[in-house]
């Protein structure tokens, strides 16, 4: 320090006092804040093509320049591909950081090394470091050098990765496949569908040769966290952008290990929550003060979140009479234009439903090409209060290129929302995390993510069960493998969803849907691990620790099919699942039998289900298209949707409203215990 205070005159360090001073007197000595804050200005950038900092870290000089943003083959949101000027020189690190530079500042870290194989030696890319601990490392970097060290903005990210080519990669058209680190869709660390021993990688640094100016592993290796929230491109040129003011997701870029070569894109985005922290994300380092550039507004609203009362409407109650039956027509939800650069896919299935307080209904979903892709985002749309037809469909939450399998959406009767989803920490829900949010408004806006735990893995996809106990816990499901049968587990929150665990035990059959009963225990059912040819009952009176398992009365579901299980307003418990073959008694006592949709009423809290009906018009309904795995179908007196996921609600009109993967039904309780018509009520 003495020999830079040698080396700086006053008026450099401080021009203000140099004003005042400048006629003579005896001036003071140097403070060594003032020397640190003028190292820290813009003009203090080194000189040379190559930098050695403090801890010899190396980084290479970027000149400015301009380049064309963005991608016209890539992703939508790689699009509209845009001029940015890169205004002012910056250093960047020559590779990403390693264990051995970031246990400089957090020794602790040590203690993630190797984990799920991953990263053990001192020159591998760190790994499992969150957005906040890079940022928090770039400020440690600061103290320690004396000079302005931060994250890449994305736009300094792509400039320097590109490092003046236009193809998709900085080496040419395609990926060098010498420079390939287990290149392909990876489920690991699923337990079910992957081996340890084909699919852990050394992630030492600058194995390869460097792209032209000088920086290693900007395509694979690890992604890496750069500085902008995650936001829609916007058209028109740009100079030194810094993306949006705020948002949900950080940006990281470059792909990374077990990950398909077209997600290692020079223009490729990808993002996660800040607070995420895996084997597949780390980061590099950037020399040079932030661009005092304008960060763009909050992504623009969505028609789901547009024009949304927040009053209660005054006839929230009102609806058909509840002593007299009622079905209503079947409506089409899932209203989107698949397209194969998104934002909506082939694929749209997984619904979850909720009545907002002020009487929508909001029904979110996921749209997606193949359901372990990295296209995969949630979609969204609204039933107003008072309208026939759902809104058309709208990007509900998006993070880049991961995996969103599973949610649930939840009105806690006070005015708030809950969502929650899992989250992909690449391209399968073999390795999901729960991601938790809140609305006060409706569902027009939403609060921050928090994670309900920071390990990705199994026993994580959430299915649309979620509720309150009578003792005031919440209680959720998920499914605790990827397969077919492996069980459900329940995760737990004590404290109104701030903090949540595993109870730790099994539920016969994934997709199981839970219910408190009136003493207290948990009463599921689920899918697969059948029991004596009949789909699995499971209870606990722990909170989901222990369960015991039992035949039910319910036929077995499979493929494309998961049932629903809920309390209603009126007491007893509401079922809807699917039968092959189910003998159901109308009216009149007569026995016919039906395949399909059906939905179920219990009055002794599940032991007997004494009131079914096909959940179906009782006349010739023509042909309906359920989507998803469903396709076609034909609905009547004896047929109804034959697959489908199912989510419901129950408005507080009493009407339940129930969805398949594609259709809304909506019908009361007096309707199903009614039972339905006898022959010779149809022919009248």
């Amino acid at each position: 320090m003495v020999l830079v205070l040698r080396s700086l005159s006053y008026k450099q360090v401080n021009p203000n006092f140099w004003e005042r001073t400048r006629e003579g007197g005896q001036l003071p000595e140097i403070k060594p804040e003032e020397v640190k804050r003028y190292m820290m200005k813009e003009h203090s950038l080194p000189e040379g093509s190559v930098y050695v900092n403090a801890i010899n870290m190396k980084l290479a000089r970027i000149e400015p320049g301009e380049f064309i943003m963005g991608s016209e083959k890539g992703d939508m949101d790689e699009q509209p591909c845009h001029r940015v000027t890169i205004a002012r020189p910056f250093y960047m690190g020559i590779t990403q950081v390693t264990n051995a530079q970031y246990e400089r500042f957090d020794p602790r870290h040590r203690q993630l090394r190797g984990k799920l194989g991953f990263s053990e030696a001192d020159d591998e890319a760190v790994v499992f470091v969150s957005w906040h601990e890079a940022a928090a490392y770039c400020n440690w970097l600061s103290e320690r050098d004396g000079r302005p060290y931060r994250l890449p903005t994305e736009a300094e990210w792509e400039y320097a990765c590109r490092a003046g080519t236009t193809t998709e990669y900085s080496m040419g058209k395609n990926f060098a496949r010498s420079h390939y680190k287990h290149q392909r869709h990876s489920w690991y660390p699923d337990p079910v569908k992957t081996k340890k021993e084909f699919e852990v990688v050394g992630l030492s640094v600058g194995e390869f040769e460097p792209n032209a100016w000088g920086l290693y592993d900007m395509h694979g290796n690890v992604e890496e966290w750069v500085q902008d929230w995650y936001g829609p491109y916007e058209a028109g040129d740009a100079a030194d952008p810094v993306g949006r003011v705020d948002g949900d997701f950080k940006v990281a870029r470059g792909g990374s290990h077990s990950t398909e070569v077209q997600y290692l894109r020079s223009a490729e985005r990808m993002a996660a929550l800040p607070e995420d922290k895996h084997w597949m994300i780390g980061f590099r380092v950037v020399l040079a003060q932030m661009p005092k550039s304008e960060a763009l507004p909050l992504s623009p609203q969505v028609l789901y979140q547009q024009n949304v009362p927040q009053a209660v409407p005054t006839d929230i109650e009102e609806g058909p009479d509840q002593k007299t039956a009622y079905f209503t027509e079947p409506k089409v939800f899932v209203k989107v234009e698949p397209s194969e650069k998104g934002p909506f896919f082939k694929h749209n299935h997984f619904p979850y439903i909720a009545q907002t307080p002020n009487g929508d209904l909001l029904a979110a979903w996921f749209t997606t090409n193949e359901e372990s892709g990295r296209e995969m985002k949630l979609v969204a749309s609204r039933l107003r209060h008072g309208s026939e037809e759902w809104d058309e469909g709208s990007v509900f939450w998006d993070a880049p290129d991961r995996n969103m399998t599973g949610g649930a959406l939840w009105n806690d009767g006070s005015g708030k929302l809950f969502h929650i989803c899992g989250m992909g920490a690449a391209g399968t829900w073999g390795t999901l995390v729960q991601a938790v949010r809140t609305s006060v408004d409706n569902g027009a806006t939403w609060s921050k993510a928090k994670l309900m735990t920071l390990e990705h893995g199994v026993r994580t996809m959430p299915i649309p069960s979620l509720f309150r106990m009578s003792t005031g816990a919440l209680v959720l499901s998920c499914d605790a493998e990827t397969g077919s049968t492996g069980g459900s587990n329940v995760w737990i929150s004590d404290d109104d969803g701030d903090s949540w665990y595993d109870a730790g035990g099994l539920i016969a059959g994934i997709h199981a849907p839970v219910v408190e009963l009136k003493d207290g225990s948990l009463l599921a059912y689920g899918r697969g691990d059948e029991i004596h040819g009949r789909m699995p009952r499971s209870l606990s009176a722990d909170k989901g620790r222990t369960w015991t398992y039992s035949e039910s009365e319910f036929d077995p579901i499979g493929l494309g099919q998961r049932a629903v299980l809920r309390r209603l307003r009126e007491g007893p418990l509401f079922f809807a699942s699917f039968a092959d073959d189910m003998e159901l008694h109308d009216r009149t006592g007569a026995v016919r039998r039906v395949n399909g949709l059906f939905a179920a009423v219990s009055y002794d809290d599940g032991r007997t289900w004494p009131y079914k009906r096909l959940v179906s018009t009782d006349r010739d309904g023509g042909i309906w298209d359920g989507g998803a795995w469903t396709g076609e179908f034909k609905m009547d007196r004896s047929h109804a949707e034959p697959k489908g996921y199912l989510a419901m609600t129950q408005g507080r009109n009493g009407l339940i409203h129930l969805l398949s993967s594609r259709i809304h039904y909506s019908f009361n309780l007096q309707w199903i215990l009614s039972l339905s018509p006898g022959m010779a009520e149809e022919s009248r």
